[in-house]
């Protein structure tokens, strides 16, 4: 009997094939045998051949086990092209990554190293027997999912309101399945064709449509592609949502005492981001400084607090402020106004004066800022008598109490105390 298989050869960059008998294997000429052979029994294969799976890039080993094989010989054929790959312990292809070996010949071996894509499909194990005698087995070479470039979207920018198609496209053996998440964490937001919104974790498919899309929704979604074949992998798609610039004020109206400081607040958001700042009515712009402290504190990726805090208020600061923020798609500005909450500058010291007689146990000063200059409100009514003051003692123990309680201290001390003004002891 005459079974023919083809022969791969390769010489340099050309490439044949011919047809050869089975019985001369190429290179090799055996004899064929039927039933007995010298009175032995014929071989038989000891268990089945076991199909492959391998990731590309592994290696592959085909395991054929046979019993009583005598002066019978095996070969390996890759079956869907009949291309011999081995016969007996000779490697007849010309692919270097294959090769054979054997144990005691009872267990062959077909060993195919740095499986590559073009490795897939059946090979048989023969015996030259009449019938020749052969099993089967598949590799099926495993490919982790990898995205198409030119299929797979990049960072998309889309007007709130409307529709963000995103799209990724992966290949690999088996096909990958491919999910999408948010980075954040967040759900995802989907509608139907009605408008109805659901929520969801994580999204399959291999396009993401996200229609009257909102601020909210802006961010780094996750497209992520896995077919059980290690790694999986993930690409990062930023969709930015732009829209005109909006400011929300807590407090329009500010009232502060002059001398303190006091923090005018703006909360801005914008998409893209907007440039900030603040303008003095009626058009001034303010320039940070150690009188004027300006922050933008970044909340979101569209969020943003600003802050101006004027320290030491004058009088001259009171008035309208205007925050102002800009975009490429606009501006936007709030006003707010700052007045003047009547400070209370007037103090009562009170002190133990140890130089006194037990008739006149107590000292009191008192002053008002109505006899003083502005200029000198905030430094007097802050000061403390000096030991060169007559009335100071007892290491400079001092109360200082407004003058919201002067009536009750002036009613127990007015018979014992004198009362001074501030410009007669400077």
């Amino acid at each position: 009997m005459v079974i023919t298989a083809r022969c791969a050869a390769e010489d340099g960059a050309a490439r044949g094939s011919m047809l050869v008998h089975l019985l001369v294997f190429c290179t090799a000429l055996v004899a064929v045998n039927s039933g007995k052979h010298g009175g032995v029994d014929a071989p038989e294969f000891g268990e089945p051949l076991t199909n492959l799976t391998v990731p590309i890039g592994r290696d592959a080993t085909f395991q054929c086990t046979v019993v009583n094989l005598g002066n019978y010989r095996v070969g390996w054929v890759k079956a869907d092209t009949k291309a011999i790959q081995a016969i007996h312990e000779l490697v007849i292809t010309h692919n270097h990554r294959v090769s054979v070996s054997h144990s005691d010949h009872f267990t062959w071996y077909l060993h195919i190293k740095n499986v590559q894509e073009e490795d897939r499909g059946q090979y048989m194990c023969q015996i030259n027997t009449d019938p020749m005698k052969s099993q089967m087995g598949f590799l099926e070479v495993v490919i982790p999912p990898d995205f198409i470039p030119e299929e797979t979207s990049g960072d998309t920018m889309v007007p709130e309101g409307g529709t963000a198609r995103v799209s990724c496209k992966a290949r690999g053996i088996p096909p990958p399945r491919v999910m999408w998440k948010r980075e954040d964490g967040q759900e995802i937001v989907v509608r139907d064709q009605n408008g109805s919104k659901t929520k969801v974790l994580s999204y399959q498919g291999e396009v993401l449509k996200l229609t009257k899309i909102s601020r909210s929704e802006m961010g780094t979604y996750l497209c992520i592609a896995s077919n059980g074949v290690p790694p999986t992998v993930s690409k990062r798609i930023h969709i930015s949502v732009h829209f005109h610039p909006v400011i929300q004020v807590p407090n329009q109206l500010v009232g502060a005492p002059l001398g303190t400081d006091v923090t005018l607040e703006c909360y801005v958001e914008s998409s893209p981001k907007s440039i900030n700042y603040w303008v003095k009515d009626p058009g001034e712009l303010i320039i940070p400084s150690e009188h004027h402290e300006m922050t933008v504190r970044q909340k979101s990726m569209f969020e943003a607090e600003m802050t101006m805090t004027i320290k030491n208020i004058r009088r001259e600061d009171l008035g309208s402020y205007i925050c102002v923020a800009k975009n490429s798609l606009g501006d936007v500005e709030s006003k707010i106004r700052l007045y003047e909450i009547p400070g209370n500058d007037r103090h009562i010291y009170q002190y133990l004066d140890e130089k006194t007689t037990s008739d006149d146990e107590y000292g009191t000063e008192m002053y008002d800022d109505d006899d003083i200059s502005n200029n000198d409100d905030n430094e007097k009514s802050n000061r403390v008598p000096d030991r060169a003051n007559k009335w100071y003692s007892n290491d400079g123990k001092i109360v200082v109490m407004s003058v919201n309680h002067a009536p009750n201290v002036l009613t127990a001390t007015l018979t014992i105390t004198a009362i001074l003004l501030l410009p007669t002891l400077i």
